[in-house]
């Protein structure tokens, strides 16, 4: 693993995003792993270990999360600038001396998983194919005054254990971790203060879309159907983000990507499971084959 960053500009200052990068950087294929709303790169290392034979795997921290700068104007957390950030990280990382052509796979989570709906939208989009995980172009008003509920603000603690206590509480839905991958989770979700404190390593003002009022439906159904290319689509069974009428519909319309549902799971899969890795590996190992060697 390595870590980089690539230098963006927002509509008032340069700023820098930081990634992980595995794998042969010289890799035909890139997997770009997106987290979501106030997670970061590091959620995808157990993922990343399991495509990295094949794969290039890169995985940044959003503007505002991990160790990426904070906007000097909370006003500027917007899908716009995510959308922008992706593009400088994609010509990086697809530049090549020897001329060769490279794929670039978007792996998603929630937000992630809309950045990359909103990329894949667009003409000429670099993007050859689409994991979803656990979003879609309709997102229930219900879900995101659920996540209004801790998004945006900025508790402490005396421990790294409270900590902990807290990221199993608010993402209980998760579903079923071990003990390493909760820890694992907390660690690269955590920062230390100078007084010794502890709190969550993104900046507060990521919630300001979630403290405006009143919060609505959002509906993307015009970017979905504007898709072409191969998806896979992935569902917690319990989740109340993706609900399952919606990824019917999905599945229907659009890319119309095949369906993966997890039980046990709510908002969002965290691909650290065996189940969760094999349906995007055998996704992802698919691109780019004949269609009589690709697998359905």
């Amino acid at each position: 693993m390595r870590a980089d960053s690539v230098l963006c500009l927002g509509p008032t200052a340069f700023h820098r995003m930081q990634y992980v990068d595995w794998g042969d950087p010289a890799a035909e294929r890139i997997a770009l792993c997106v987290h979501g709303l106030t997670r970061n790169g590091r959620d995808f290392d157990t993922l990343a270990r399991a495509l990295q034979p094949e794969f290039r795997v890169v995985c940044p921290d959003i503007v505002g999360r991990g160790k990426s700068d904070w906007m000097q104007a909370r006003e500027e957390y917007a899908y716009p600038q995510y959308c922008a950030d992706m593009t400088a990280l994609i010509a990086r990382v697809t530049a090549s001396t020897s001329g060769s052509v490279r794929r670039v796979y978007w792996v998603g989570t929630s937000m992630g998983g809309i950045i990359g709906m909103l990329l894949a939208s667009r003409p000429n989009t670099p993007i050859s194919g689409l994991v979803l995980n656990d979003v879609g172009p309709w997102i229930p008003k219900a879900a995101l005054e659920r996540l209004a509920t801790y998004v945006g603000k900025n508790p402490r603690y005396r421990t790294l254990e409270e900590v902990e206590a807290y990221v199993r509480v608010v993402s209980a839905s998760f579903g079923p971790l071990t003990n390493e991958q909760w820890r694992h989770l907390t660690v690269h979700n955590a920062k230390q203060y100078p007084d010794g404190s502890w709190g969550m390593n993104y900046d507060p003002g990521i919630g300001l879309p979630l403290q405006q009022s009143p919060l609505a439906d959002v509906d993307l159904w015009s970017y979905w159907d504007s898709i072409t290319c191969p998806t896979l689509l992935l569902r917690g069974a319990q989740s109340d983000l993706l609900l399952k009428e919606t990824a019917i519909a999905m599945s229907r319309r659009g890319p119309q990507p095949r369906l993966v549902e997890f039980e046990g799971v709510g908002h969002a899969p965290m691909l650290m499971a065996d189940d969760q890795i094999k349906a995007v590996k055998d996704f992802l190992l698919t691109q780019g084959l004949p269609p009589g060697l690709a697998k359905s």
